[in-house]
């Protein structure tokens, strides 16, 4: 079966030693990558109802779904190993305690949307098989074949592909009939999205009476001492960790600008309620650098 990835183990001590090596070479070398400038003074400007953000370029909202694609069709085969070489593997104990907070039963019928490497689908089934080994498939959306595939293939070397259905389809769009699910989560997914009102609104359709909508991403850090530590880290330091990782400096240069474009918590809060949802909360993690947000169709 899947390892626990909760907890920082001894078998992890070497390759988190590696990742801090690659940290030191980024920092050192990041001056000469990065030239933000007049490109963030430009964020300032509105936009018009036919453009839309991709990072802190503006563009045609056509194009914003094809772009994000190529995005991830370029991380996919890396995604994990960057996720724990920019978190330093803490993104593991958020996705932890995200499924734990949502507390799955094994009866619940789970969607789990931009997920299409599993980690949050197979943490939900772990975490229901602990209550009863009697399951309720769980369904896997992705609008990314290659982030399907990566996860389909981490199934298959588990053992437990027949535990899951994968889908390809738009969260603005969703392929599932209205009242569908118990439980839909969205995590370090929806801040891709061209509208996230439609998401949301596909959320609320999809779930039935009394369902939860749980959703985890990164959000606004409050502090501002905090704050000027993360923004350094992240614009002069992440990037360049995925050339050095991934050999993809503008992917990575793309999800650390996406995230400041995000609605704040209490912004993406209101957009929740808005949709329809009640009940309507969120926690901050890790001095807000992400958020779990919640509501209820009721």
């Amino acid at each position: 079966g899947i390892q626990p990835r909760g907890s920082f183990k001894l078998s992890y001590y070497n390759e988190y030693k590696s990742y801090l090596r690659v940290f030191m070479m980024a920092l050192r070398h990041s001056k000469r990558f990065l030239r933000l400038g007049s490109r963030i003074f430009s964020l300032r400007h509105r936009l018009d109802s036919t453009k839309t953000h991709f990072g802190f370029d503006i563009i045609n909202e056509e194009e914003k779904e094809g772009k994000v694609k190529e995005v991830f069709h370029s991380v996919a085969d890396n995604y994990d190993k960057m996720n724990d070489a920019m978190s330093f593997g803490v993104h593991r104990l958020w996705k932890d305690y995200f499924v734990n907070k949502l507390n799955p039963q094994p009866h619940f019928k789970c969607l789990d949307v931009a997920g299409g490497t599993g980690d949050i689908a197979f943490r939900i089934n772990r975490h229901m098989q602990n209550i009863s080994p009697e399951v309720e498939n769980i369904v896997i959306c992705d609008i990314n074949s290659e982030m399907l595939r990566v996860g389909q293939e981490r199934a298959v070397e588990n053992g437990i592909n027949h535990l899951f259905s994968w889908v390809e389809g738009n969260a603005e769009a969703l392929p599932f009939d209205d009242e569908s699910f118990d439980v839909y989560t969205i995590a370090f997914g929806i801040r891709n999205c061209t509208h996230i009102d439609k998401v949301l609104e596909e959320a609320f359709r999809v779930l039935k009476r009394g369902g939860m909508f749980m959703c985890l991403e990164f959000s606004d850090v409050s502090n501002p001492f905090i704050s000027e530590i993360y923004d350094k880290y992240s614009f002069d330091v992440i990037p360049v960790m995925g050339q050095l990782i991934a050999g993809d400096f503008e992917s990575y240069k793309y999800l650390v600008e996406s995230i400041r474009k995000f609605p704040d918590q209490n912004a993406f809060a209101a957009m929740i309620s808005d949709a329809g949802f009640d009940h309507v909360q969120y926690e901050d993690l890790t001095f807000g650098v992400t958020a779990i947000h919640c509501g209820v169709k009721l």
